[in-house]
């Protein structure tokens, strides 16, 4: 999914119990708690420490596509799309992967943003430098983040 050239992460979950509804379907807040994990695994790739606590969601857009269900595996791309002076946009997909009963499906597409706001401030100052170097450079290749 990354073809940007800017940092970016594929991250594996499960659908728990939790998750979903009586019948088994995933609750659509699931994915947000999917792709902050994935988001955590990130920024320990790129060596950032101290982004929690100081960028907090200013914008979430989501489309739901598929259900996941109860114990079915997810893996979650996530990639820096935009890195503003105090902005960051990240757009994911999200995938439930094949059970015995149902094949490789598309969950859910979206973006986010965040905005740096140290503690401290009450409006967003410039990111570190070296956040956005991480963020604008593509991460070396891997195996999918557990």
């Amino acid at each position: 999914m990354n073809d940007t050239g800017t940092a970016g992460i594929v991250h594996r979950s499960r659908v728990e119990w939790m998750d979903t509804d009586a019948a088994g379907h995933h609750h659509n807040t699931a994915v947000v708690r999917y792709l902050e994990a994935a988001e955590a695994a990130l920024m320990h790739a790129c060596g950032i420490t101290g982004y929690f606590g100081a960028a907090p969601r200013v914008h979430y857009a989501a489309d739901f596509t598929s259900p996941l269900r109860f114990g079915q595996e997810v893996t979650t791309h996530l990639t820096v799309e935009r890195v503003g002076t105090s902005s960051l946009t990240l757009r994911f997909e999200m995938w439930g992967e094949a059970t015995d009963h149902h094949p490789r499906r598309l969950a859910a597409t979206g973006r986010y943003t965040t905005a740096h706001v140290p503690a401290g401030h009450t409006g967003s100052t410039p990111w570190p430098t070296a956040w956005t170097t991480a963020w604008n450079s593509p991460l070396p290749p891997g195996p999918p983040h557990p």
